[in-house]
Protein backbone atom coordinates (compact mmCIF):
# COMPACT_ATOMS: atom_id res chain seq x y z
CA UNK A 1 0.00 0.00 0.00
CA UNK A 2 2.86 2.38 0.85
CA UNK A 3 4.39 1.85 -2.60
CA UNK A 4 1.03 2.53 -4.25
CA UNK A 5 0.60 5.78 -2.29
CA UNK A 6 4.11 6.91 -3.19
CA UNK A 7 3.44 6.22 -6.87
CA UNK A 8 0.11 8.04 -6.66
CA UNK A 9 1.80 11.01 -4.97
CA UNK A 10 4.32 11.25 -7.83
CA UNK A 11 1.46 11.26 -10.35
CA UNK A 12 -0.48 13.83 -8.34
CA UNK A 13 2.52 16.15 -8.05
CA UNK A 14 2.43 16.37 -11.85
CA UNK A 15 -1.33 16.99 -11.94
CA UNK A 16 -1.02 19.64 -9.21
CA UNK A 17 1.08 21.75 -11.58
CA UNK A 18 -2.02 22.19 -13.74
CA UNK A 19 -3.96 23.46 -10.75
CA UNK A 20 -1.10 25.85 -9.95
CA UNK A 21 -1.56 27.32 -13.43
CA UNK A 22 -5.23 27.98 -12.66
CA UNK A 23 -4.25 29.73 -9.42
CA UNK A 24 -1.79 31.94 -11.32
CA UNK A 25 -4.36 32.87 -13.96
CA UNK A 26 -6.95 33.76 -11.33
CA UNK A 27 -4.27 35.71 -9.46
CA UNK A 28 -3.92 38.05 -12.43
CA UNK A 29 -7.25 39.63 -11.50
CA UNK A 30 -7.97 38.52 -7.94
CA UNK A 31 -5.87 39.92 -5.10
CA UNK A 32 -6.01 37.89 -1.88
CA UNK A 33 -9.05 35.63 -1.52
CA UNK A 34 -6.69 32.64 -1.62
CA UNK A 35 -9.00 30.56 0.53
CA UNK A 36 -11.95 31.28 -1.76
CA UNK A 37 -9.96 30.20 -4.82
CA UNK A 38 -8.76 27.02 -3.08
CA UNK A 39 -12.30 26.05 -2.08
CA UNK A 40 -13.63 26.65 -5.59
CA UNK A 41 -10.97 24.28 -6.90
CA UNK A 42 -11.94 21.73 -4.23
CA UNK A 43 -15.55 21.87 -5.45
CA UNK A 44 -14.39 21.57 -9.06
CA UNK A 45 -12.42 18.41 -8.22
CA UNK A 46 -15.39 16.98 -6.32
CA UNK A 47 -17.96 17.84 -9.02
CA UNK A 48 -20.07 19.80 -6.57
CA UNK A 49 -21.53 23.19 -5.69
CA UNK A 50 -20.51 26.16 -3.55
CA UNK A 51 -22.44 28.86 -1.71
CA UNK A 52 -20.43 32.06 -1.21
CA UNK A 53 -21.63 34.59 1.34
CA UNK A 54 -20.33 38.10 1.86
CA UNK A 55 -21.28 41.75 1.67
CA UNK A 56 -21.22 43.41 -1.77
CA UNK A 57 -17.91 44.48 -3.27
CA UNK A 58 -15.65 41.63 -2.10
CA UNK A 59 -15.00 40.20 -5.62
CA UNK A 60 -17.24 37.13 -5.16
CA UNK A 61 -18.68 37.44 -8.64
CA UNK A 62 -15.36 38.42 -10.21
CA UNK A 63 -13.62 35.39 -8.70
CA UNK A 64 -16.19 32.97 -10.10
CA UNK A 65 -16.14 34.66 -13.50
CA UNK A 66 -12.35 34.54 -13.60
CA UNK A 67 -12.38 30.82 -12.70
CA UNK A 68 -14.78 30.18 -15.58
CA UNK A 69 -12.44 32.03 -17.96
CA UNK A 70 -9.57 29.73 -16.93
CA UNK A 71 -11.65 26.67 -17.87
CA UNK A 72 -12.64 25.79 -21.43
CA UNK A 73 -16.30 25.33 -20.55
CA UNK A 74 -19.62 27.07 -21.10
CA UNK A 75 -20.51 29.69 -18.50
CA UNK A 76 -23.72 31.47 -17.61
CA UNK A 77 -24.29 34.22 -15.10
CA UNK A 78 -27.85 34.39 -13.79
CA UNK A 79 -28.75 37.51 -11.83
CA UNK A 80 -31.37 36.51 -9.27
CA UNK A 81 -34.03 39.18 -8.69
CA UNK A 82 -37.38 39.24 -6.85
CA UNK A 83 -39.31 39.04 -10.14
CA UNK A 84 -37.35 36.05 -11.55
CA UNK A 85 -39.50 33.04 -12.50
CA UNK A 86 -38.52 29.35 -12.55
CA UNK A 87 -38.98 29.32 -16.33
CA UNK A 88 -36.41 32.09 -16.66
CA UNK A 89 -33.93 29.70 -15.06
CA UNK A 90 -34.63 26.24 -16.47
CA UNK A 91 -36.50 27.07 -19.68
CA UNK A 92 -40.07 26.61 -20.86
CA UNK A 93 -42.35 25.27 -23.58
CA UNK A 94 -43.23 27.66 -26.42
CA UNK A 95 -46.54 27.14 -28.23
CA UNK A 96 -46.54 27.42 -32.02
CA UNK A 97 -50.07 28.42 -33.16
CA UNK A 98 -49.37 27.46 -36.78
CA UNK A 99 -48.55 23.83 -36.04
CA UNK A 100 -50.25 23.46 -32.66
CA UNK A 101 -47.05 22.01 -31.23
CA UNK A 102 -44.89 22.96 -28.29
CA UNK A 103 -41.16 23.45 -28.68
CA UNK A 104 -38.68 23.44 -25.81
CA UNK A 105 -36.64 26.54 -25.14
CA UNK A 106 -33.82 25.71 -22.74
CA UNK A 107 -32.89 28.20 -20.06
CA UNK A 108 -29.48 29.54 -19.06
CA UNK A 109 -28.95 26.71 -16.55
CA UNK A 110 -27.81 24.50 -19.44
CA UNK A 111 -24.13 25.32 -19.08
CA UNK A 112 -21.05 23.84 -17.38
CA UNK A 113 -20.57 26.57 -14.77
CA UNK A 114 -23.51 28.53 -13.41
CA UNK A 115 -23.00 31.71 -11.43
CA UNK A 116 -26.21 32.19 -9.45
CA UNK A 117 -25.54 35.79 -8.47
CA UNK A 118 -27.27 37.02 -5.30
CA UNK A 119 -29.31 33.83 -5.09
CA UNK A 120 -31.13 34.99 -1.96
CA UNK A 121 -32.72 37.93 -3.79
CA UNK A 122 -35.11 35.56 -5.60
CA UNK A 123 -38.15 34.00 -3.90
CA UNK A 124 -38.13 30.40 -2.65
CA UNK A 125 -39.83 28.83 -5.69
CA UNK A 126 -37.04 30.08 -7.94
CA UNK A 127 -34.35 28.91 -5.53
CA UNK A 128 -36.05 25.51 -5.38
CA UNK A 129 -35.98 25.25 -9.18
CA UNK A 130 -32.26 24.62 -8.79
CA UNK A 131 -32.79 21.53 -6.62
CA UNK A 132 -33.27 18.96 -9.39
CA UNK A 133 -30.38 20.40 -11.37
CA UNK A 134 -27.99 20.38 -8.42
CA UNK A 135 -28.88 16.94 -7.09
CA UNK A 136 -30.00 14.92 -10.13
CA UNK A 137 -28.02 16.88 -12.74
CA UNK A 138 -31.03 16.97 -15.01
CA UNK A 139 -33.85 19.34 -15.86
CA UNK A 140 -37.48 18.48 -16.57
CA UNK A 141 -39.40 20.79 -18.91
CA UNK A 142 -42.92 19.61 -19.59
CA UNK A 143 -42.82 15.85 -20.24
CA UNK A 144 -39.15 15.78 -21.23
CA UNK A 145 -36.10 15.38 -19.02
CA UNK A 146 -32.76 16.71 -20.24
CA UNK A 147 -29.40 15.68 -18.76
CA UNK A 148 -27.03 18.51 -17.91
CA UNK A 149 -23.50 18.72 -19.24
CA UNK A 150 -20.46 17.42 -17.38
CA UNK A 151 -18.95 19.25 -15.59
CA UNK A 152 -21.88 21.05 -14.01
CA UNK A 153 -21.29 23.39 -11.07
CA UNK A 154 -23.52 25.91 -9.38
CA UNK A 155 -21.49 28.66 -7.72
CA UNK A 156 -23.98 30.84 -5.88
CA UNK A 157 -23.30 34.14 -4.17
CA UNK A 158 -25.50 35.69 -1.51
CA UNK A 159 -25.54 38.75 0.70
CA UNK A 160 -25.99 38.24 4.45
CA UNK A 161 -29.59 37.41 5.32
CA UNK A 162 -29.82 40.46 7.58
CA UNK A 163 -29.69 42.79 4.59
CA UNK A 164 -32.94 44.15 3.17
CA UNK A 165 -34.60 42.55 0.16
CA UNK A 166 -33.27 39.04 0.73
CA UNK A 167 -34.98 35.67 1.22
CA UNK A 168 -33.44 32.92 3.40
CA UNK A 169 -32.62 29.83 1.34
CA UNK A 170 -34.65 26.68 2.17
CA UNK A 171 -32.72 24.14 4.26
CA UNK A 172 -33.00 21.53 1.49
CA UNK A 173 -31.45 23.97 -0.94
CA UNK A 174 -28.59 24.93 1.38
CA UNK A 175 -27.75 21.28 2.07
CA UNK A 176 -27.17 20.69 -1.66
CA UNK A 177 -24.12 22.93 -1.53
CA UNK A 178 -20.99 21.00 -0.66
CA UNK A 179 -19.31 24.08 0.81
CA UNK A 180 -20.52 27.33 2.29
CA UNK A 181 -17.81 29.98 2.23
CA UNK A 182 -17.74 33.30 4.05
CA UNK A 183 -15.78 36.01 2.30
CA UNK A 184 -14.24 38.69 4.50
CA UNK A 185 -12.62 42.07 3.88
CA UNK A 186 -9.08 42.16 2.45
CA UNK A 187 -6.10 43.30 4.50
CA UNK A 188 -4.77 46.86 4.09
CA UNK A 189 -1.87 45.71 1.90
CA UNK A 190 -4.20 43.60 -0.28
CA UNK A 191 -6.59 46.53 -0.63
CA UNK A 192 -3.74 48.73 -1.79
CA UNK A 193 -2.88 46.13 -4.46
CA UNK A 194 -6.56 46.08 -5.50
CA UNK A 195 -6.48 49.86 -5.79
CA UNK A 196 -3.44 49.79 -8.06
CA UNK A 197 -4.89 47.03 -10.25
CA UNK A 198 -8.50 48.17 -10.58
CA UNK A 199 -8.38 51.95 -10.24
CA UNK A 200 -6.09 52.55 -13.21
CA UNK A 201 -7.44 53.37 -16.67
CA UNK A 202 -5.28 50.74 -18.38
CA UNK A 203 -6.72 47.45 -19.63
CA UNK A 204 -6.98 44.66 -17.08
CA UNK A 205 -4.85 41.52 -17.52
CA UNK A 206 -6.35 38.81 -19.74
CA UNK A 207 -7.01 35.39 -18.25
CA UNK A 208 -5.81 32.44 -20.35
CA UNK A 209 -7.73 29.17 -20.60
CA UNK A 210 -5.75 26.47 -18.79
CA UNK A 211 -7.83 23.29 -18.70
CA UNK A 212 -10.71 21.69 -20.58
CA UNK A 213 -13.54 19.38 -19.42
CA UNK A 214 -11.48 16.25 -20.14
CA UNK A 215 -8.69 17.56 -17.88
CA UNK A 216 -11.28 18.13 -15.15
CA UNK A 217 -12.64 14.60 -15.46
CA UNK A 218 -9.10 13.18 -15.29
CA UNK A 219 -8.33 15.23 -12.17
CA UNK A 220 -11.55 14.00 -10.58
CA UNK A 221 -10.57 10.39 -11.19
CA UNK A 222 -7.22 11.11 -9.52
CA UNK A 223 -9.02 12.72 -6.58
CA UNK A 224 -11.09 9.58 -6.04
CA UNK A 225 -7.87 7.52 -5.89
CA UNK A 226 -6.43 9.55 -2.98
CA UNK A 227 -5.73 7.18 -0.07
CA UNK A 228 -8.01 7.58 2.96
CA UNK A 229 -6.80 5.61 5.97
CA UNK A 230 -9.36 3.85 8.18
CA UNK A 231 -8.28 6.01 11.15
CA UNK A 232 -9.01 9.14 9.10
CA UNK A 233 -12.40 7.69 8.16
CA UNK A 234 -13.12 7.14 11.86
CA UNK A 235 -12.05 10.71 12.63
CA UNK A 236 -14.49 12.07 10.01
CA UNK A 237 -17.34 9.97 11.42
CA UNK A 238 -16.50 11.08 14.97
CA UNK A 239 -16.60 14.77 14.00
CA UNK A 240 -20.03 14.43 12.43
CA UNK A 241 -21.32 12.22 15.24
CA UNK A 242 -20.11 14.80 17.79
CA UNK A 243 -22.47 17.32 16.22
CA UNK A 244 -25.36 14.98 17.06
CA UNK A 245 -24.16 13.43 20.33
CA UNK A 246 -21.76 15.93 21.92
CA UNK A 247 -22.13 14.39 25.39
CA UNK A 248 -20.45 11.20 24.11
CA UNK A 249 -17.32 13.31 23.55
CA UNK A 250 -17.52 15.07 26.94
CA UNK A 251 -18.85 18.33 25.54
CA UNK A 252 -21.61 20.30 27.27
CA UNK A 253 -23.07 21.88 24.16
CA UNK A 254 -26.22 19.80 23.64
CA UNK A 255 -28.39 22.83 24.50
CA UNK A 256 -26.75 24.79 21.66
CA UNK A 257 -27.48 22.28 18.88
CA UNK A 258 -30.92 21.92 17.34
CA UNK A 259 -29.86 19.60 14.49
CA UNK A 260 -26.50 17.97 13.88
CA UNK A 261 -24.89 17.28 10.53
CA UNK A 262 -26.36 14.60 8.25
CA UNK A 263 -24.56 11.66 6.57
CA UNK A 264 -24.20 13.90 3.53
CA UNK A 265 -21.73 15.92 5.62
CA UNK A 266 -19.67 12.76 6.24
CA UNK A 267 -19.51 12.01 2.51
CA UNK A 268 -18.66 15.59 1.54
CA UNK A 269 -16.03 15.89 4.26
CA UNK A 270 -14.20 12.82 2.94
CA UNK A 271 -14.43 13.98 -0.68
CA UNK A 272 -13.33 17.53 0.10
CA UNK A 273 -10.39 16.27 2.18
CA UNK A 274 -9.21 14.16 -0.77
CA UNK A 275 -9.43 17.18 -3.06
CA UNK A 276 -7.52 19.28 -0.54
CA UNK A 277 -4.78 16.62 -0.48
CA UNK A 278 -4.55 16.69 -4.28
CA UNK A 279 -4.23 20.49 -4.25
CA UNK A 280 -1.33 20.03 -1.84
CA UNK A 281 0.28 17.48 -4.18
CA UNK A 282 -0.24 14.48 -1.86
CA UNK A 283 -1.63 11.03 -2.56
CA UNK A 284 -3.07 10.58 0.93
CA UNK A 285 -5.32 12.46 3.36
CA UNK A 286 -3.98 13.79 6.67
CA UNK A 287 -5.96 14.96 9.73
CA UNK A 288 -4.96 18.51 8.82
CA UNK A 289 -6.86 18.16 5.53
CA UNK A 290 -9.98 17.39 7.57
CA UNK A 291 -9.42 20.33 9.93
CA UNK A 292 -8.76 22.67 6.99
CA UNK A 293 -11.98 21.87 5.16
CA UNK A 294 -14.35 20.92 8.02
CA UNK A 295 -15.69 24.40 8.81
CA UNK A 296 -16.75 25.04 5.20
CA UNK A 297 -18.47 21.64 4.96
CA UNK A 298 -20.25 21.81 8.32
CA UNK A 299 -21.12 25.47 9.00
CA UNK A 300 -24.44 25.28 7.09
CA UNK A 301 -25.32 21.77 8.33
CA UNK A 302 -25.16 22.30 12.09
CA UNK A 303 -28.27 24.23 13.13
CA UNK A 304 -28.12 26.00 16.47
CA UNK A 305 -30.98 26.57 18.93
CA UNK A 306 -32.63 29.82 19.98
CA UNK A 307 -30.76 29.42 23.25
CA UNK A 308 -27.47 29.48 21.35
CA UNK A 309 -28.54 32.63 19.53
CA UNK A 310 -29.43 34.21 22.87
CA UNK A 311 -25.91 33.39 24.06
CA UNK A 312 -24.56 34.80 20.77
CA UNK A 313 -23.17 31.41 19.79
CA UNK A 314 -23.05 30.52 16.09
CA UNK A 315 -22.74 27.18 14.33
CA UNK A 316 -19.10 28.09 13.72
CA UNK A 317 -18.50 28.36 17.48
CA UNK A 318 -20.02 24.91 17.97
CA UNK A 319 -18.02 23.36 15.13
CA UNK A 320 -14.78 24.90 16.39
CA UNK A 321 -15.36 23.39 19.82
CA UNK A 322 -15.97 20.01 18.19
CA UNK A 323 -12.75 20.32 16.19
CA UNK A 324 -10.83 21.28 19.34
CA UNK A 325 -12.28 18.41 21.39
CA UNK A 326 -12.55 15.31 19.19
CA UNK A 327 -9.38 13.24 19.35
CA UNK A 328 -7.15 13.51 16.30
CA UNK A 329 -5.65 10.22 15.01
Amino acid sequence: MTTDVQQLTREIETEALLLDQIRREIGKLIVGQNKLVERLLVALLCNNHVLIEGVPGLAKTLTVTTLAQAIQASFQRIQFTPDLLPGDLIGTLIYNPKTGDFTTRKGPIFANIILADEINRAPAKVQSALLEAMQERQITIGDHTFPLDDPFMVLATQNPIEQEGTYPLPEAQVDRFMLKLKVTYPSKSEEQQILRLMASSSELPRVTTVINPEDIRRLRRKTEQIYLDSRIEEYIVNLVDASRNPEAYKMSIRHLIQYGASPRATIFLAKAAKANALLAGRGFVTPQDIKTIAMDVLRHRVIVTYEAEAEEKTSEDVIQQILDTVEVP
